[in-house]
């Protein structure tokens, strides 16, 4: 299946998995509970972000990390934004009042000004072209700026393989082991600051890999 397909194949079941997974959560209990996740995770990660820096949420879903950040300069994108608004209860952008969302994918997210931080939660690899949205995120961070993502690697390559050729993993067109992502963010001098073991599975481990641009 060529990755065109398999990315209008996967929004598609993206919007299909949200609807399900929110279906039985009440608004206010997932909301509080969703921002433990995101504060929690910055704890494990040993992140801190400072007020006033400048926050990019890069496929930030309904219920992202720009959640949190209420005295920081947040940006939040995404392809579904609109979507999520209209199919869900839990998302909305007036609950939001300083993040700027911005509906679009991220390989045709363009700033002028360049971020402090930015963080790709679990989406990188739902993207449609992988290549300009790394470019496009890397281009996007200061020098000495943080990039932090947080992935699902593949821990055997014959599953790995299997996988590029077949959608068993419906939702993400991309698929890569934990060394291939690290790689990703080497070559455009991205350093390797910290990862954190989130997750533990069969076919996949659940990473979060904090860098910083040289």
């Amino acid at each position: 299946m060529k990755t065109n397909q398999r990315w209008k194949l996967a929004q598609y079941f993206e919007k299909r998995w949200w609807k399900n997974y929110l279906r039985n959560k009440t608004v206010e209990d997932y909301l509080i509970w969703k921002k433990k996740y995101w504060l929690d995770l910055l704890e494990k990660g040993r992140i801190s972000v400072p007020d006033n820096c400048m926050v990019l949420d890069a496929g930030c879903g309904p219920a992202g990390i720009f959640m949190i950040f209420e005295k920081q300069q947040t940006t939040a994108i995404d392809p579904l934004l609109n979507d999520y608004e209209i199919q869900l209860q839990h998302f909305k952008r007036l609950n939001y009042k300083t993040v700027e969302f911005i509906h679009t994918p991220i390989e045709n997210f363009k700033r002028e000004k360049c971020f402090d931080f930015i963080f790709c939660m679990n989406a990188i690899n739902h993207v449609q072209d992988y290549e300009i949205s790394m470019n496009n995120l890397a281009e996007s961070l200061k020098q000495g700026g943080s990039f932090i993502i947080t992935i699902d690697a593949h821990n055997y390559s014959i599953f790995k393989r299997l996988f590029r050729i077949i959608p068993g993993d419906i939702l993400h067109p991309y698929q890569f082991d934990l060394e291939e992502y690290k790689s990703h963010l080497i070559n455009r001098d991205i350093e390797i600051v910290n990862e954190v073991l989130l997750k533990q599975e069969f076919f996949f481990n659940h990473y979060m890999i904090i860098g910083r641009m040289k």
